[in-house]
């Protein structure tokens, strides 16, 4: 896949002389001095780290399923196509409820594009044009790394805050069901799925053909 894409930004100095991009300067908007009743400090400031990471996975997910609508040729253009206009709009409405979830504890959600690019740890998707079928085996991927990520964060809100922990169960749940909708193109007659060995968005894509 392609290494991250370079990105230059506006320079700004702050208070003693220090060079700061418009997307720092951002993230360091100030979050309140409390949180939630009942939430330890450390805890929610933990809590805070975990939604964001999910925040800036899922504004990327709903970017890509976004390219994938308006990229995506051949057979099965139109059903495909339509399937994803919906991923797309649930996906967002996740990214709105998991950055007001972080206010609520406290900290302060930033959704600017450049601190999106600086916060992510994972490239960018891998295919433009392709056929209907090149692209779902690529989004099988996609969804395998947001969907193992969200369920570990799961995990890790168990011990933190039991209200985000409920947020993200219910999110990974149409997250799930979206890739299951994904899946079912790319599964043969004998129950096998046609990008389990890939490693790539451009392999999966290449055993989606066959």
């Amino acid at each position: 896949m392609p290494l991250l894409a370079m990105h230059t930004s506006p320079v700004i100095l702050n208070h003693i002389g220090e060079i700061m991009t418009i997307s720092n300067q951002s993230n360091q908007q100030r979050a309140t001095k409390f949180t939630v009743p009942g939430l330890h400090e450390t805890s929610a400031n933990r809590a805070i780290a975990t939604l964001d990471n999910r925040m800036v996975a899922l504004l990327d997910l709903a970017l890509t399923l976004k390219h994938v609508h308006w990229n995506v040729v051949g057979p099965n253009f139109i059903g495909v196509h339509e399937m994803l206009d919906p991923q797309v709009d649930a996906v967002r409405n996740m990214t709105d409820t998991i950055a007001e979830r972080i206010a609520t504890l406290g900290g302060s959600p930033v959704g600017t594009p450049q601190s999106i690019v600086d916060r992510r740890t994972w490239h960018d998707y891998s295919l433009g044009k392709a056929s209907a079928i090149e692209h779902l085996g690529a989004l099988d991927l996609v969804y395998n790394g947001v969907n193992s990520d969200h369920r570990k964060a799961i995990g890790e809100m168990a011990e933190l805050d039991p209200v985000s922990e409920d947020m993200l169960i219910g999110q990974l749940t149409d997250l799930e069901q979206f890739q299951w909708f994904i899946r079912a193109h790319l599964e043969s007659s004998d129950g096998d799925l046609l990008t389990a060995n890939s490693q790539t968005e451009l392999a999966a894509a290449k055993s989606a053909l066959s």
